[in-house]
Parts: structure tokens; sequence; C-alpha cells
């Protein structure tokens, strides 16, 4: 036998010097086995290394056990989730498996939908939608959305108080004295983006700031359009004296391209990112960001997917994760602001 080709079923059969039949009573706990025969044939297994198809499996049993991840891409939010997944998972009896559709490129425009069409009732049991862009996706076997499209209010999902974490970065930058405040907004087509434009908007409006939708550039979760919507806003006259970025990646490329124009972080310019990835602490300064708990949105996830495939009808079906705003060194007054305090304080 070849070291690359696939164990068999028969490849086990003939080394425990057994029949097929006998294997497949083994492999599926069936009666009439002796136990010096199944131990031996269960040896022969370990030792072979043998899988059974879960394909063949599924069929049998009607079961996989296996659930299945779909992302867009294996980037900071989605590792991050994928940990809290993992955490979930312990003891479940439950196996993960994650699909990305970064192998598609900028292609990805209902790619759910062609995966689902594969996997769903055959390979998984049910699967977890991360950040969909599709509503309508055909499958067989419970679905959970994390960070649900716009039109999946009748999906089981996970997301997070998008309105209030942004509510609290806006005002935390007018707090500060920030009147013109950027927008780098997110994927248009996402719940989350809308919640967190339509938190900026709030913010701004309980303050009697007008809102000034030249200040609003959308740059969709993506590197190079998030660059360029940064760009369009530092390159106002005047240009905002803060940006609220409706992801820490997007937050992370603003402070990129400020500096390129020689501006000073948080000097000349203060940034807010929403997320709170890793990555976020490690920006030079610190980024000051919104933390929507990703790791439990994954665990959450997990559990409601589990407890569904299970049948329990106690289920909540949306579940909303608190938001808390974390402050580091990214942001400080305007420069107006600032001479201003200096001075009234030494008049003190």
């Amino acid at each position: 036998m070849k070291q690359h080709s696939r164990v068999t079923i028969k490849d086990v059969a003939s080394r425990a010097g057994v029949s097929v039949a006998t294997v497949s009573k083994v492999i599926n706990n069936r009666y009439g086995v002796a136990e010096e025969t199944y131990q031996r044939v269960q040896a022969v297994i370990d030792e072979l290394g043998y899988e059974t198809s879960l394909v063949a499996q599924s069929l049998r049993s009607h079961q996989t056990n296996v659930i299945g991840i779909l992302v867009v891409d294996l980037e900071p939010f989605s590792t991050e989730l994928l940990k809290g997944a993992a955490k979930g998972m312990h003891d479940t009896g439950f196996e993960l498996v994650v699909y990305t559709a970064s192998g598609l490129g900028k292609d990805t425009n209902g790619w759910e939908r062609r995966y689902l069409s594969r996997i769903s009732g055959t390979l998984t049991d049910g699967v977890i939608l991360v950040a969909p862009s599709v509503v309508d996706a055909p499958h067989t076997g419970p679905l959970v959305a994390v960070d649900p499209h716009l039109g999946a209010s009748h999906l089981p999902s996970v997301d997070a108080d998008n309105l209030k974490g942004a509510r609290m970065a806006t005002e935390y930058l007018i707090g500060l004295g920030h009147r013109r405040i950027g927008f780098l907004a997110g994927r248009s087509d996402l719940e989350s983006a809308r919640l967190r434009e339509q938190g900026y908007r709030d913010a701004l409006a309980d303050a009697g700031i007008p809102f000034d939708p030249n200040l609003v550039q959308a740059g969709e979760f993506r590197l190079d359009e998030s660059a360029a919507a940064a760009a369009r806003l530092l390159d106002q006259k005047p240009r905002p004296t803060a940006i609220f970025a409706a992801n820490d990646l997007s937050a992370i490329e603003t402070m990129r391209v400020a500096r390129e124009r020689g501006l000073s972080i948080p000097e000349d310019l203060s940034v807010v990112g929403f997320d709170n990835i890793p990555e976020a602490a490690q920006t030079d300064p610190p980024l000051t960001t919104v933390d929507q708990s990703i790791q439990r949105m994954g665990l959450e996830a997990v559990r409601m997917l589990v407890s569904l495939i299970r049948g329990e009808a106690a289920t909540p079906l949306r579940v909303t994760l608190p938001t808390e705003l974390v402050v580091r060194h990214s942001c400080s007054p305007p420069r107006a602001e600032r001479p201003r305090r200096r001075a009234r304080s030494a008049a003190a």
C-alpha cells in the first residue's frame, strides 16, 4: 500500500484479517462482533489512520457531527471570531470546518450561496455565516448569521450593539472638543455598518452639530477603499480634526494615510476604530476603539447553532452583545482647543 494513497475499509479488513462487513460493524458500533475482534479492528483503524467519508457517514446516520463556518477572508476580525468559536466547540462532540472565499479575489458576491449548496446536509449539520452577503442562500439544516446582512432579520443571529458603540465613539470625540468629525463607513450591505453610521449621526444631532455628507466616505471594510476614503477626508479644506472609522483595519489605514500627509496622531488628527482586534493595541499610538467582544460572538454563534441542531427550542434566535469604548492614545482635543484650555488654566 502506497503511503500517499487513501486508506480504505478494505485495507483495514485485510490488515485485521476480517471481512469488510465486520469492520463496518465496528465503525458503526453494531452488535455481533466479539470483544477481541473489536479491539483488533480498532487497533488497525488507529494504526492506519482510517477515517470514514463524511458524505458516507451522513448518508448512514443523517448526521456528520461537523459544523461549518463561512468567512469571506481570514483577516483579524474573522480570526478572533474563530478563536471564540473554537472555545464554544469544547465538549460538544462536533468538529469545526472553516470555508473561506479568499481564493475568489474580489468577486465574492453571493459566494455563500455556492458553498452552502455544496456542504449543507451532506458535509455539515449546520453552518455559521459570518457577515453574509446574501439572505436567500439555499441550505438544509440550521443556519446562524454573525453580523448579518441588512435583510437577514429572519435568520438566527449574533451581533453587537453597534448603534450604542458608534454613539459612544462619536460622543467621546465631541467631548474632547471636536466638531468636524469624519466618518469612514463600512460595507453598505451589512446591518452593523448601517447602525454604526446611524450612531455617528445621532451623536452629532444630540450635540447640535449639523450633519455634513462630505464628511462620510465609504471604505467598505477593504484596505484599498479605506485608504482612498481616508484620503478624500483628509484632503478636504478644512479637513476633519477627527475620524471615526467603522472598523479597526480602516482606522489603522487612516493613521497611515494621515502620516503620509505629514499629520501627527493625535496632535493633528484623532482616530477612533471599531472592533478592538489585537492589532489595535499595537499601533503607534495605540488605537482608541470600540470593543464588540468578537471572540464571544463566535462562542455564542456555536452555542446557538449546536442548540438548533439538537432541537432545543428554548434557544434565543437573536443575541446582541454589549459594546464598550476602549480609550487608548490616538485621540486628543483639537489644536484649536488646546491653547485656549492652557490659557484659561494659566489665568486661573
